[in-house]
């Protein structure tokens, strides 16, 4: 079973998410398991402290590194038998992710993810500890629980038993412009009509329409 571990401080952040819908049946069929974890679990300091003012000064503060190792250190000893495991911190300088970055990790038993805030990790981190720094686009975002929320559901769909047949996958079928009932609709007082290629039952036109409408 490929198992997902999110370390993040706001551990239940994103509990309703992956327990709705696909991802909770998936869950439940035991096809993966996702685990949060909290760093503030991990401190030695009494007030739970994780984060700490830069070096050389600047806005904002860092989380700490030694609370990352110990939880990611944690982590991979709950899980002894996973042979491929990967951690990736989410970070404005990683690598773009995308449909071929998810195929790719997929590949993993398990996949750590760490999550920042403030004004982003010790360095350490990304040099010492993550395998790999992964970015969703050049936009900010406050942390990195929805990438690892988008990272989890793009690799879960890849694992068999998931969506239940190959052809639900966008990838393997495109993205072509889909409709249903009504065969017409009335949208700012005028008529909207369903193609008509798509109501012939031909499934070699409708096939030919569809590639040509994908994109």
């Amino acid at each position: 079973m490929k198992r997902f571990d999110v370390i993040t401080i706001f551990p239940n952040i994103l509990d309703s998410y992956f327990q709705e819908s696909l991802l909770k049946k998936a869950q439940d069929k035991g096809l993966f398991s996702i685990t949060t974890h909290n760093l503030r679990d991990f401190s030695e300091d009494r007030h739970r402290k994780v984060d700490d003012t830069p070096y050389g000064g600047g806005p904002g503060m860092v989380l700490k590194v030694e609370p990352i190792v110990k939880v990611v250190e944690n982590i991979k000893n709950q899980n002894p038998t996973a042979k491929k495991k990967r951690v990736i911190l989410f970070s404005l300088r990683g690598k773009k992710f995308d449909q071929a970055a998810a195929h790719r990790i997929s590949k993993y038993d398990q996949l750590i993810f760490i999550c920042g805030r403030y004004e982003g990790v010790d360095e350490r981190v990304a040099q010492y500890i993550a395998d790999e720094e992964i970015s969703l686009g050049d936009f900010v975002l406050s942390g990195g629980e929805l990438p690892a929320a988008i990272v989890i559901e793009a690799v879960a769909r890849l694992i068999p038993g998931m969506l239940g047949t190959h052809d639900s996958l966008e990838e393997h079928k495109g993205t072509y412009p889909t409709y249903t009932k009504p065969e017409t609709a009335i949208i700012d007082g005028k008529k909207r009509s369903v193609p008509k290629v798509l109501l012939g039952g031909n499934h070699a036109k409708i096939d030919a329409w569809r590639d040509q409408s994908s994109t």
